[in-house]
């Protein structure tokens, strides 16, 4: 696929009016051809305009239309999966078969929202019939369903190229329920969003839609974000990425004069606590386990493993040494972003201002945006003393926390903010601790894990990707699994509609046989 650098708005492609970029190849810190549009204002008002002209006609799509549009960007994915991967790696330092990886999984979610649409249950159809005879006053016919929001802003993200990018969850979940998608590509990878976007622009023309269902922009600083935020047509955003950028935004938005929900994912250290018999029992494995996937991705993951807390006792040291000998074998790996990388080297000197002691650090930095592992120890007190120390250090470095009974333990778990993940390592005599730590985590994450590690993270009717803030901005909500269409849905009563009016979903004789919920009954009638 030949990449032009352009923006792609609508079935248009667009050159730049604010400028260029050249993507930047971490490993090497050279730049890459071709130069890449910026667009500005204008640009973001012509994407809103054709998104807007596009959401009457798409939010009204056949289930089976939508559903196979879904599939055709699926295959449209597997199809460049090749291509797509090996740009992504020089654009990001990630291995080529990791993102291979991920390009499945994004067309896999694309499948699953596929399936989510057929089934029709996302709609919610309600059914409270008429009642003429009913005294003292007749009830009319009601019936309600949720349609899309409007069009939504997307910010890619820059940790995951494709499977949180242009081709991501946020992407597949906002198309699933109804509503166009304007989407500001991350300029950490702006190949492999190229390749993303023509994907899905195709699949758009394929399937006979409205040209403005899709649009990719792209832009130098905040000022294209921004306008994004404001623009009244946009009726919502998601957002991955720090606590100030998501914060900044959702602020934003809550000034328009119409404000619109901002779902962000900001930060989070996904806290593992390992109870007295777990690490009496397997101690050794836990570590080893915990640092493994404290590593992927170079520690650029949003569901790391940040932080281990462990009472001091037997299997401590055990404990302590595999996860020494896990960051001392590891040896700096490219990060993302100089700015990433950059960023990472101002958390570590946070953490030794804060008092953390180095106990391993990996094999050191052989290029310049090098990520060199480090594994941090303090005591219980320490950490408690200073809240920096729980703080989120975005890279390959972990903290294990030396806790001096189980009440200091409880004691920590009140001090962390809201997470996206926290899991619990245990035996079946620490049931009785662990019943006490329980009802702390419920109030602090969206997603509690048992004897695993909270990376990876299935994607799956089940799953919970988000939490109180500052892990996120809105806790009801997922961005990852097929509950994260509920983001882009409101409700509409239909009250006293002929049944040629009805949606199709809401219709007399259930025409599309969905499970509808009739005078409070879960049915097919």
């Amino acid at each position: 696929m030949k990449l032009t650098g352009n923006l792609l708005i609508g079935a248009r492609e667009v050159v730049a009016s604010a400028g260029h970029m050249q993507a930047l190849n971490p490993a090497t810190n050279t730049r890459m051809a071709p130069d890449f549009a910026f667009g500005g204002p204008e640009e973001v008002d012509r994407a809103a305009h054709l998104a807007d002209e596009a959401f009457d006609s798409y939010n009204s799509t056949s289930l089976t239309v939508r559903a196979a549009f879904l599939e055709r960007i699926a295959d449209g994915l597997d199809a460049n999966a090749g291509v797509l991967s090996e740009r992504a790696a020089l654009e990001t330092g990630l291995p080529a078969a990791q993102l291979a990886g991920e390009v499945t999984k994004s067309a896999t979610q694309f499948r699953q929202f596929a399936e989510v649409v057929r089934q029709g249950r996302f709609r919610q159809a309600t059914v409270d019939p008429a009642q003429p005879e009913r005294a003292p006053r007749p009830r009319m016919d009601h019936r309600m369903q949720k349609i899309g929001i409007g069009p939504i802003a997307i910010f890619g993200a820059s940790n995951f190229p494709i499977s949180y990018s242009v081709a991501g969850g946020d992407t597949a979940s906002a198309l699933a329920a109804g509503c166009p998608v304007i989407l500001k590509a991350h300029n950490a990878h702006p190949g492999a969003s190229e390749i993303q976007g023509r994907i899905i622009q195709q699949a758009v023309r394929d399937a006979g839609l409205h040209e403005g269902v899709f649009s990719m922009l792209r832009g130098d600083g905040n000022a294209i974000g921004e306008a994004l935020v404001d623009h009244p047509l946009v009726k919502g955003v998601t957002f991955t990425g720090s606590e100030a950028g998501g914060m900044a935004l959702y602020r934003r938005a809550q000034l328009r004069e119409d404000p619109i929900p901002v779902f962000t994912e900001m930060t989070s250290v996904n806290p593992t606590f390992v109870l007295p018999h777990a690490l009496a029992a397997r101690g050794a494995a836990i570590g080893d386990g915990f640092a493994e996937r404290m590593l992927v991705n170079v520690g650029q993951a949003c569901l790391k493993p940040a932080i281990l807390l462990a009472v001091d006792g037997a299997g401590y040291d055990e404990l302590r040494q595999a996860m020494s000998a896990r960051v001392t074998a590891m040896h700096a790996r490219t990060m993302l972003t100089p700015a990433i990388s950059l960023a990472y080297r101002r958390g570590l000197e946070r953490h030794y201002a804060a008092g953390a002691e180095t106990i391993a650090a990996g094999v050191g930095p052989a290029r310049e945006w090098d990520g060199q592992a480090f594994l941090f120890e303090v005591d219980g007190s320490r950490l408690l003393e200073e809240p920096a120390l729980l703080d989120e250090v975005f890279g390959p470095a972990a903290m294990l926390v030396r806790v001096a009974d189980s009440d200091q333990l409880l004691a920590i778990a009140r001090r962390f903010r809201g997470q996206l993940s926290a899991t619990m390592h245990l035996e079946s005599a620490d049931h009785a601790l662990a019943a006490h730590l329980l009802p702390m985590l419920e109030r602090r994450t969206g997603r509690i894990v048992i004897n695993a590690f909270a990376h990876p993270q299935e994607v799956s009717y089940a799953s919970i990707h988000g939490g109180p803030f500052p892990a996120t901005s809105d806790s009801r909500f997922t961005s990852v699994g097929m509950s994260a269409i509920e983001r882009f849905l409101r409700p509409v009563t239909y009250q006293g509609f002929p049944d040629a009016l009805l949606p199709e979903a809401l219709r007399h004789g259930n025409p599309l046989g969905l499970w509808r919920l009739t005078d409070g009954q879960l049915s097919m009638n």
